[in-house]
């Protein structure tokens, strides 16, 4: 007598289907047997592989076949990130999440835009992101099998009004060191017009005095700030 391994789900001509020969299991299955017992081997294992196994014995006899009924059900799960966000801001609220029942006191591994966060070990986790961060998770002892990469997607909105600022603020005097910086709120961050968002005088002069503004822009909009004045003093 000999024995077959057959899935209920993958049927042809009315027959199931030796896993053998199905292309979906290629490389991935063995069978084996001992006494009474057979046992039936999956490596790499994915969420297609759920389904319904059972054993299927083939005799020499005429019509001596038979199936073990009701089979075994697998069903597998996936680690996944749920989110949980601000509307207005770049917080997240992150949770690692099974359907499986896992031990309790599990212990997790959380990955940053692939790089493992240290010191980490809940399942929740929280941090303010940079626009299209990713982040996934997975249980300690698995660590080679994380959860697929969730991005986190800042809302997107044009530069708001600019503010242009003056360093050192106190009064400007010549042939000091004097730094404009031009600051918006935006998403994706702006392009600023010119020489950026920074302006530098390392040897300021009296000339240099005048009236300054910026623009930020991103694809959603541009905004001009209102007019600085700077007015340099002489020594």
């Amino acid at each position: 007598m000999k024995n077959h391994v057959r899935q209920t789900v993958n049927i042809q001509d009315g027959e199931p289907v030796d896993l053998q020969t199905d292309s979906q299991y290629t490389g991935r299955v063995t069978y084996s047997s001992k006494s009474k017992d057979c046992t039936l081997t999956i490596t790499n294992v994915g969420n297609s592989d759920s389904a319904v196994y059972k054993f299927r014995f083939i005799t020499t006899h005429q019509d001596g076949s038979y199936t073990g009924d009701p089979g075994v059900t697998l069903s597998l799960t996936d680690l996944h990130v749920k989110v949980g966000t601000s509307r207005y801001s770049s917080w997240a609220d992150l949770t690692c999440v099974s359907s499986c029942t896992l031990p309790p006191h599990s212990s997790y591994i959380w990955f940053k835009n692939g790089e493992k966060i240290p010191r980490k070990t809940s399942s929740t986790y929280s941090d303010y992101f940079e626009y299209a961060d990713s982040y996934s998770c997975a249980l300690q002892e698995h660590q080679d099998f994380p959860s697929p990469p969730v991005a986190l997607i800042l809302n997107k909105h044009a530069p708001k009004l600019p503010s242009v600022s003056v360093s050192p603020s106190a009064e400007i005097v010549e042939n000091s060191t004097v730094t404009l910086t031009c600051s918006s709120d935006a998403n994706p961050a702006a392009n600023y017009t010119c020489k950026g968002p920074e302006l530098v005088f390392s040897s300021v002069q009296s000339s240099d005095s005048g009236e300054f503004y910026c623009a930020a822009e991103n694809d959603l909009g541009r905004r001009t700030s209102e007019h600085f004045i700077s007015d340099v003093k002489c020594e």
